[in-house]
């Protein structure tokens, strides 16, 4: 199942609502299955992949099979699995606030919110508590059950005391019977668990593109960097979001690597979020082509 969710880096307030497919339960792990790929898979061969099994032995040509397909059958096959393990009737809404925006010393190509370019995003102090958590009070009143919070950050080194005060917000809006979810740079082993130690329900930390395309967006963190943070986080027993951005430039051989990376994970994401580029005046890719999502 394609999930396309769209985010705006010019919302004033830094305040997103969306919805997602939602289970209380999670996905059974089934054993891996192996199909023979010695062979090119014709398009009609993707239906033996609507089996439903948990599968980490997924070959490149066995997803790009899968990403030719005509989108009814795509849409057929994963309305199919997604029925088989949750209610297709039930959505999960969640809420997302930038609670510290701009200012971010990497330089990604497609973020208005890098340091490094100039653009319409100011650059913010981590949002207090009071903020914060009446946010997320608006938010539970709203419909949401899921509170998640970002911030524009390389990493956590030197933010003690940021860290602890995120630590904090964690505990309170898990107080509130609600899940939490996080996006905060790079995590080491030691931060990872105390994140989940406070309650944290989910991290997000997209791979943003393939291997082979990475550099040509971010210099200023390795590819082998996401993939630990994505370690680490799973280690400590955190559900991972993690998945990337269409419409950088990048060719279709480069979609098909990144979730080729994402669908050989041991553990595989709870998530994986598809962005569409939103082009933003100052950053590199301001006047990057309008990606059509369907063609």
């Amino acid at each position: 199942m394609r999930i396309i969710r769209f985010f705006n880096p010019n919302n004033k307030n830094g305040l997103f609502t969306f919805i997602r497919p939602y289970s209380a339960t999670p996905v059974n792990r089934l054993a891996a299955v192996s199909h023979d790929t010695t062979k090119p898979l014709s398009v009609a061969d993707i239906s033996i992949y609507a089996d439903g099994h948990v599968r980490n032995d997924w070959t490149k040509q066995e997803i790009k099979s899968i990403y030719e397909s005509p989108i009814m059958s795509l849409l057929y096959y994963g309305a199919k699995i997604h029925r088989r393990y949750h209610d297709p009737l039930a959505v999960q809404q969640c809420t997302l606030l930038s609670i510290k925006t701009g200012g971010c010393s990497e330089d990604c190509a497609y973020c208005p919110q890098s340091s490094k370019y100039k653009t319409p995003v100011k650059a913010t102090k981590l949002l207090d508590s009071d903020n914060v958590l009446t946010a997320a009070r608006n938010a539970k009143k709203a419909g949401s059950t899921r509170f998640c919070m970002g911030a524009a950050w390389r990493d956590l080194n030197g933010r003690k005391s940021n860290f602890n005060k995120i630590l904090e917000y964690v505990k309170e809006i898990r107080a509130m019977d609600m899940e939490v979810c996080c996006t905060l740079g790079m995590l080491n082993e030691a931060q990872a668990k105390a994140l989940k130690d406070a309650g944290l329900t989910a991290y997000n930390h997209n791979l943003d593109t393939s291997r082979e395309f990475y550099s040509k967006i971010i210099t200023t963190r390795t590819y082998d960097e996401r993939l630990q943070t994505i370690s680490n986080v799973q280690d400590a027993g955190i559900s991972v979001c993690s998945g990337g951005i269409i419409g950088l430039g990048e060719t279709p051989e480069d979609r098909v690597n990144m979730l080729h990376t994402l669908a050989t994970f041991v553990l595989h994401p709870e998530s994986v979020p598809i962005n569409a580029l939103v082009q933003v005046e100052g950053t590199p890719l301001e006047k990057q082509e309008v990606l059509f999502l369907i063609h």
